[in-house]
Formats: C-alpha cells, sequence, structure tokens
C-alpha cells in the first residue's frame, strides 16, 4: 500500500481549521488503514514529524428518494497532531 493511497483527501471545515494554531490536522484516510500506517504516510508525504495519530470510523448515513432506500459510503477520519518541534504542514497554511 503506498502513501499516496492511505491519505485520501484533507478535511476542510471549520472545526479543522481551529487546530491549524495547535498543528492538528485532519485528513480523511483509507478504512483499512491503522494508526501506524496513518502515521508513517504523513510523514513520508508531507516531511513531518507526527506526535500521535487519532481515528474515528463513520458508517453511512440511511438515504431514502422515494421507495428507494440506500446507504452513503462510510469513511474513516484520522486527527494527526504534530510535534511541536515540526515544521507546519505548508498546504493548511496557504489556506488560512
Amino acid at each position: 500500500m503506498n502513501s499516496y493511497d492511505i491519505i485520501i483527501r484533507p478535511v476542510l471545515s471549520e472545526k479543522s481549521f481551529d487546530g491549524i494554531a495547535s498543528k492538528r490536522y485532519t485528513f480523511i484516510v483509507l478504512p483499512q488503514a491503522n494508526k501506524t500506517e496513518i502515521k508513517k504516510a504523513v510523514e513520508e508525504v508531507f516531511g513531518v514529524k507526527v506526535a500521535k495519530v487519532n481515528t474515528v470510523n463513520y458508517e453511512g448515513k440511511m438515504k431514502r428518494r422515494g421507495m428507494t432506500k440506500g446507504r452513503r459510503p462510510g469513511y474513516k477520519k484520522a486527527i494527526v497532531t504534530l510535534t511541536q518541534d515540526s515544521k507546519s504542514i505548508e498546504y493548511f497554511e496557504s489556506l488560512n
């Protein structure tokens, strides 16, 4: 599994932007990836030092359209905290 396959996309929301000041970044990641794989992927892709990784699994919501029922796809979200001596991720800095 490639590091670029593990990190799917960053989460760009108000709550995730509040964590940038304390070097906490949020990503949507591959549901099969564990915390150590996510840590290695972020360190390799962005060139930073990761202190800890918190993950949350989200189930897809049930949706209806008329009589048809379905489910949105589930996803896994990772909140990555960098060490204090690590540099910040430039991608998020350009968005502020």
